[in-house]
C-alpha cells in the first residue's frame, strides 16, 4: 500500500492536481430540508387524526386498530424528521454556516429534542412546535446557499405553511 501512495505523490507532484474537497461521504450536493418539512407535516397531521378519534368510542377494534396505525406514522414520521436534521446538520453545515447564523447549533438541538417530544405526546401544540422548528431550520439552510424563502399555506390537511425557496 505504501508504495502506491508513493507513486501517486509523484504522479501529483508531476501532474499537479487539483485538490478536491467533499462535505460528506458522497459529494453530492444535494441537500435539502424539504423531507424534514413534510415529515413535521406529517406530524401534525396524525395528532389531528388522534384527537379525532379520541373523540370516538375507543372500544371497538377498528377504531383501537386506526390509533395504533397513527400513532406508529406519528413516532415514525417524527424520526424522519428528527433523521433529515441531524444529516444535513452533521454532513452539509461547516463551522462557517454557524458563525453566518448564530443560534444555528441550538435550533438544531432544540429541533431534535422537539422531534422526541412529539414522538412521546400526542399533543398538536408539540407537534406544531416542531414543525416550526423544522421551518426554522429550513430557512437557515438556505441561507447558506444566498436563496432567499418564502413561506406558503400547504395545500395539505395540516394547512399549516411550507418554506420554499424563493424562485
Amino acid at each position: 500500500m505504501k508504495t502506491a501512495r508513493v507513486l501517486l505523490e509523484k504522479l501529483d507532484s508531476v501532474m499537479g492536481f487539483p485538490v478536491a474537497y467533499a462535505h460528506c461521504d458522497v459529494p453530492c450536493g444535494i441537500y435539502d430540508p424539504h423531507a424534514a418539512q413534510v415529515a413535521a407535516h406529517t406530524v401534525v397531521r396524525m395528532d389531528m387524526l388522534i384527537a379525532d378519534l379520541a373523540k370516538a368510542d375507543g372500544s371497538s377494534p377498528e377504531t383501537r386498530n386506526k390509533m395504533i396505525r397513527y400513532v406508529k406514522v406519528k413516532e415514525e414520521h417524527a424520526e424522519i424528521a428528527k433523521h433529515e436534521v441531524a444529516v444535513i446538520w452533521g454532513d452539509y453545515m461547516k463551522p462557517e454556516h454557524a458563525k453566518e447564523n448564530p443560534g444555528l447549533n441550538d435550533l438544531v438541538w432544540d429541533t431534535l429534542k422537539l422531534a422526541g417530544k412529539a414522538k412521546q405526546s400526542t399533543d398538536l401544540k408539540d407537534a406544531e412546535a416542531l414543525l416550526e422548528s423544522v421551518q426554522k431550520f429550513a430557512e437557515a439552510f438556505w441561507k447558506t446557499k444566498n436563496v432567499q424563502t418564502v413561506r406558503v399555506k400547504s395545500f395539505y390537511p395540516t394547512e399549516r405553511t411550507f418554506v420554499y425557496p424563493k424562485a
